[in-house]
């Protein structure tokens, strides 16, 4: 069992690593998770913006996994590969254009508790927004020193505890220090690789959209 958890946590750390549209979800999954703790939501909100998040994740996970086996059956152009590509794309872009929809009709559906919610609103914000700035900087493929790194995750453990003194749902707080998580390891991941191809000489990872 912890060998099968040990694979399943690499292939989720090598998608983030190597996959830009699950970076995209993993911030996406960080502001959904922000606005959730934030504003007091119904049981059937949370359920549901959770839901739609863990889905999406797992979307791109399978459309990743699908782009290596047709990468390993097929070692030149096929017209019927690419169809298969783009039709797993399709299927996370339907879910993620969903989830939108679905987010945009929760806040319509509870505007009168997002207004009267004001200062927590605010406080979200001025929090909010560099935290979610540490874990973009941490899921970025560019190369930069390793403190930036450090900092980035050290800046991102305390802002997200300031974030949980005043939590509307410990669920989205425990959601949001979940990708925070991901995103460090997804960081140190990145590293390792970068100092693996430098001692063995091979070219640098090529990070596909």
């Amino acid at each position: 069992m912890i060998a099968s958890f040990h694979h399943a946590w690499a292939g989720l750390i090598h998608t983030v690593v190597h996959q830009r549209n699950m970076r995209v979800h993993l911030v996406s999954g960080v502001l959904v998770g922000l606005v959730g703790s934030g504003i007091p939501l119904g049981l059937a909100e949370k359920v549901t913006l959770i839901f739609c998040v863990l889905l999406i994740f797992f979307a791109e996970i399978l459309n990743s996994a699908l782009e290596h086996l047709v990468d390993l059956a097929v070692q030149q152009f096929d017209e019927k590969a690419r169809l298969a590509k783009d039709a797993a794309a399709a299927g996370v872009m339907v879910l993620a254009l969903g989830t939108v929809v679905i987010f945009a009709a929760l806040l319509v559906h509870n505007w009168d508790t997002v207004l009267n919610s004001g200062p927590q609103i605010a406080r979200q914000v001025a929090l909010g927004l560099p935290f979610t700035a540490c874990i973009t900087l941490l899921v970025l493929p560019h190369a930069r020193p390793a403190w930036v790194d450090v900092a980035a995750f050290i800046g991102g453990t305390t802002l997200l505890g300031l974030l949980a003194l005043r939590t509307a749902s410990s669920v989205f707080s425990a959601l949001t220090a979940g990708l925070l998580v991901v995103a460090g390891a997804a960081a140190r991941a990145r590293r390792r690789e970068a100092r693996g191809q430098k001692k063995t000489g091979a070219s640098p990872v090529s990070y596909r959209p």
